[in-house]
């Protein structure tokens, strides 16, 4: 049961093999169910801990960024589908279809699309070295950008603790933070009913946590001395939901959030220029009609 959706990126759509870069087909303007609509152009676009296949996943949110992108490459940074929690009991609105064959469409029309597993969706790690509906599937990648820095991309969850040598206290984790989104859901339809944006009630339960703040900030040391030892510029990565960009030394640290909490991407641009986008923020703005006090983004 719970392989069904992993299997949807083989199933959903037929890739011509020929087909490995943005470049080598055309991309319409007509493009979301024959309504035109000008996109974000984008060299690269990191997105991870997305969670499909749980209540917290903002579905909605991630959709409107998908549909609003032209990238070059997409990576999945793990925990794309949520292994786990499908284990324990069967949820699959059919939102969460959407975004499967959203991301299957932009394989389609060209662009590289490159899945590096989680924990949570840790059962494609067995499939490393395939492509499945023009996805490939990689225990880690290595980004070279446009002013050619070298960026170690993997998940992270390597460099957790707690799930590397006691996955036992993972799961009763996960649990609780199932509970906390589960109640930041109730908590954002009462937000929405009063006209008020998305605001993430567990992500601000974790920053106010003292050993939450704690725990990230080693696992950014961890992960940046890993690039370190790799002989990297820098790393990107997603598994602790917080979007983040910091130097250590010689290395950049990039985490491009998630799309349970806070609704972050990390993307870099035609020069090579890296940033993270909030879409929850930038949705609001544009809906209040306040989207030019937003940073400027290339459009195509």
């Amino acid at each position: 049961m719970v392989t069904l959706p992993l299997r949807a990126f083989a199933a959903g759509v037929a890739v011509p093999a020929e087909v490995t870069s943005a470049t080598s087909r055309t991309w319409t303007a007509d493009d979301d169910d024959g309504h035109p609509k000008r996109k974000l152009k984008f060299r690269t676009v990191w997105i991870s801990d997305t969670h499909l296949g749980t209540s917290g996943c903002n579905g909605d949110l991630l959709l409107d960024f998908l549909k609003s992108i032209q990238p070059e490459t997409l990576y999945l940074v793990g925990d794309i589908i949520d292994g786990w929690r499908l284990k324990r009991g069967w949820y699959w609105p059919p939102r969460h279809n959407d975004i499967v064959r959203r991301v299957l469409k932009l394989a389609n029309k060209g662009v590289r699309v490159v899945y590096v597993p989680g924990n949570h969706d840790e059962v494609l790690r067995d499939y490393t070295g395939l492509s499945f509906g023009g996805v490939e599937v990689v225990s880690e990648a290595i980004h070279t950008t446009a002013d050619g820095r070298r960026l170690l991309v993997l998940h992270g969850d390597e460099f957790d603790g707690v799930v590397l040598y006691a996955k036992w206290l993972a799961f009763l984790g996960d649990y609780a933070y199932a509970a906390l989104l589960k109640l930041n859901v109730g908590f954002n339809v009462v937000r929405r009913r009063f006209g008020l944006p998305y605001w993430s009630l567990s992500a601000h339960v974790k920053k106010k946590v003292k050993n939450a703040v704690s725990f990230i900030s080693r696992f950014e040391e961890a992960v940046a001395h890993a690039a370190i030892e790799r002989g990297v510029d820098g790393v990107v990565c997603g598994h602790i939901h917080s979007a983040e960009i910091r130097q250590f030394g010689g290395v950049t640290y990039y985490n491009d959030g998630d799309w349970v909490e806070s609704c972050t991407t990390l993307v870099e641009h035609t020069d090579g220029r890296m940033e993270i986008i909030d879409w929850a923020k930038r949705t609001a703005a544009r809906r209040a009609g306040a989207e030019a006090s937003e940073p400027e983004l290339e459009l195509v």
